[in-house]
């Protein structure tokens, strides 16, 4: 009788184990006849669907089924892929806190789905709603290991609405075909989808994904099972074209602009899976001005790209290297130069393309050609900025990567010296990512060339990271030769070796205020090679934080730090202040702490202070943030930082501050304002951005932007400026 409960037992767990890991699926069926997108499920169609059910809880726990359902059905005509969604809810009581499109799902409801077309466990496109039928949609690259694999700037046209009833709202979508990339005669893609519920304070995704990864992490999905293979994509050829009024005045140089320019952009399909992206005098001037930045140390800060030309497929070329050290290409460095002041100005780009995408299901393929204008006045030549990649996918997430990057010099005037007619960079990047994301990492190495400087020039790291439920580590090694250059990139610091590491114990209590927290050590050294291999730079950095289940958190920390000083550095930026001496080594600690309140509610705060010391003296900070959102139309939020610096004769004190204000009114869904004023008395600038945006057809938009600059001291003008700028969305 034991023997046969013993076989009894092995064999049920044998099929619970099998029932584990068995790949959740259902089947997307064909249909001849559209469906009306108006957000009710009330087509008969609708009945004859699969669907996807059974959602797994994410948060507050990733071990139980969700408390309120969803249900995904879908179905497709050969042309669009429609999508009907019901949501269950406690309630009405939504937290909604805009009508603009492209939200952020955290903090309010929402459902996304994610869809990894080819299969690969690396990129997916995501599409998302709220119940007020406002959209998102964005690229998810390298696996969805990270935020900066998150792009939300990436556009396309597709319909949805939604509909709300008593206790659960609903949601009809329809995504052409032409919106993704996929292999012609695919039968399945891999799916998964997540959803934010703020009334039962619940997150929940269709295969279940542990709480110690990402939410849109691409390791755990399910399929979608197509009733007939997929054809050839009838992509249309996507025309762009915008106009654009600009006046402005420069107050200091009393010089007053008047220009009017007309260009666009193209994007052509080349099959099923590749891109074609064409520029013809582009104006990247931005909309939407980017953050200042209370910056107390001696490198460059990097800022995000919101150009739409360089978003589709980015991950193949900027996702080479290291972001924080060595970045051998990064967009940003095209269409901007320096005068013969040093100053960054605009150098006008005449024309670009880029083709990007699959050439096979495993290999992809990258190349990209900007011209940029000669500015004579500024002894700014013209250059041609090339990037060709490539990268092959290897085992079941992880792949290889090759690139070649030439900025070469135009004709060569005479004000080019011959150092610097032209720089290459050549490069090979391992990118590894377990099956479950347990394991990641990166390899690589690049080597850069330039006129009669070809020994040498390289740029090497090695970083690989353990992730699990309760304990997480990770290594970093960078060596960046001092003659290493790439003019494309983003490369702060050179002549460095550098070690860092971390390693973090994570605690799950039961109790239920508290849904997780745990302790970290992390540390950072830095030598110089061409310095006999000095060490220049320490920190070591202890902390604690905790997420509680009502989504408020906490952090506490304490810093150490080493700084040898090879170049003087000033860092309060005073005209007449004495600098920090060179040849000589700082040692300082500093304890800070953080805390964010419920974003749920309808004000919500954060408060970051910091003190101890700082090079030779003593620093007090406190950064301060609060939203107050009375939705869905009007939300209100301000960030301020204030740095006092103490520092000893003959060096200069300083009281350093950012006040950040900003105003969004969504009048609708097509109407939106937008207003950020900026005060940095280090930056010496009070800057106001006020932006009005009509979408007046889908993603064609007029905007109206007012930015206007002033100096702190004696509030006069510094410069002032009108924008009207036009853009249509035109499929032919």
């Amino acid at each position: 009788m034991a023997k046969n409960y013993l076989c009894l037992f092995f064999l049920l767990f044998l099929i619970h184990l099998t029932a584990q890991e068995q790949t959740k699926s259902f089947v997307v069926k064909y249909i001849d006849e559209p469906i009306q997108i108006d957000g009710a499920l009330d087509e008969p169609i609708w009945e004859m669907a699969d669907s996807a059910h059974d959602f797994q809880q994410y948060f507050p726990t990733d071990s139980i089924l969700a408390t309120q359902k969803t249900d995904i059905k879908m179905l497709y005509d050969g042309k669009v892929l429609y999508l009907g969604l019901r949501m269950e809810t406690k309630g009405k009581d939504y937290v909604i806190p805009s009508l603009e499109r492209d939200f952020r799902a955290g903090g309010n409801d929402n459902i996304s789905l994610l869809f990894d077309t080819f299969n690969d466990g690396t990129n997916a496109f995501l599409f998302g709603i709220n119940p007020y039928g406002v959209r998102r949609e964005a690229l998810i690259t390298g696996g969805g290991s990270g935020l900066g694999g998150f792009t939300t700037s990436w556009d396309v046209k597709w319909r949805g609405e939604s509909k709300i009833y008593d206790d659960y709202y609903t949601a009809e979508m329809a995504i052409p075909l032409t919106s993704f990339k996929f292999r012609e005669g695919e039968t399945k893609w891999r799916f998964n989808s997540y959803r934010f519920d703020m009334q039962a304070n619940e997150r929940s995704t269709w295969v279940r994904i542990p709480q110690n990864q990402l939410i849109f992490n691409l390791a755990f999905m399910g399929d979608m099972v197509f009733e007939k293979p997929l054809g050839k994509s009838r992509t249309p050829l996507t025309l762009i074209p915008y106009v654009n009024g600009f006046s402005g005045k420069d107050f200091d140089a009393d010089e007053r602009t008047n220009t009017v320019k007309v260009g666009g952009d193209a994007k052509v399909a080349i099959g099923n899976s590749m891109n074609l992206d064409i520029t013809i005098n582009p104006d990247f001037s931005q909309v939407e001005v980017d953050n200042f930045i209370t910056n107390l140390t001696r490198f460059e800060v990097r800022l995000p790209e919101r150009r739409q030309f360089f978003i589709d497929n980015n991950d193949l070329f900027g996702n080479f290297g290291g972001s924080r050290d060595a970045n051998p290409f990064f967009s940003r460095r095209i269409g901007i130069a320096e005068d013969t002041a040093d100053n960054t100005i605009e150098n006008r780009i005449i024309a670009g393309m880029r083709l990007s995408g699959k050439i096979n299901n495993n290999l992809r393929l990258g190349v990209l050609n900007i011209q940029t204008e000669e500015d004579a006045a500024n002894e700014i030549a013209s250059n041609n900025n090339m990037m060709l990649s490539l990268q092959q996918k290897v085992f079941s997430r992880s792949n290889i990567g090759l690139f070649f990057i030439n900025r070469q010099t135009f004709d060569s005037p005479d004000f080019v010296d011959e150092s610097e007619e032209y720089n290459r960079v050549v490069g090979i990047d391992y990118n590894l990512a377990s099956k479950d994301n347990t394991w990641i990492g990166k390899f690589y190495g690049h080597k850069s060339f330039q006129p009669n400087d070809n020994e040498g020039n390289y740029s090497l790291g090695a970083f690989t990271a353990y992730n699990s439920r309760k304990y997480g580590a990770f290594l970093d090694f960078v060596f960046i030769d001092e003659e290493f250059n790439s003019d494309l990139g983003f490369v702060p610091r050179k002549d460095i070796f550098k070690v860092a590491g971390s390693v973090s114990r994570l605690f799950w209590p039961k109790e239920k205020k508290i849904n997780n927290h745990g302790f970290e050590l992390f540390s950072v050294y830095t030598w110089r090679p061409g310095l006999d291999l000095q060490n220049t730079d320490q920190e070591i950095n202890f902390g604690w934080g905790a997420e509680f289940n009502n989504l408020s958190e906490i952090e506490a920390g304490v810093t150490y730090q080493y700084i040898f000083l090879t170049e003087e550095f000033e860092p309060t930026d005073k005209d007449d202040a004495v600098p920090l001496p060179a040849d000589r080594g700082y040692y300082f600690t500093s304890f800070g702490g953080e805390f964010r309140s419920d974003r749920r509610k309808v004000f919500s705060y954060s408060i970051e202070p910091e003190f101890g010391g700082f090079f030779n003296g003593n620093r007090y900070s406190l950064q301060l943030g609060a939203n107050l959102r009375l939705q869905p139309k009007f939300n209100l939020g301000l960030q301020t930082q204030y740095d006092h610096l103490e520092l000893p004769n003959p060096h200069s004190d300083a009281d350093i501050w950012l006040i950040s204000p900003r105003i969004d009114i969504t009048f609708n869904k097509s109407i939106f304002w937008s207003t950020l004023i900026q005060y940095s008395n280090q930056r010496d600038n009070v800057g106001i951005n006020s932006r009005l945006q009509w979408r007046f057809a889908p993603l064609s938009d007029l905007f109206i932007v007012y930015n206007d600059n002033y100096f702190v001291n004696t509030f006069m003008p510094r410069n002032r400026s009108i924008n009207l700028k036009l853009t249509y969305w035109l499929n032919i």
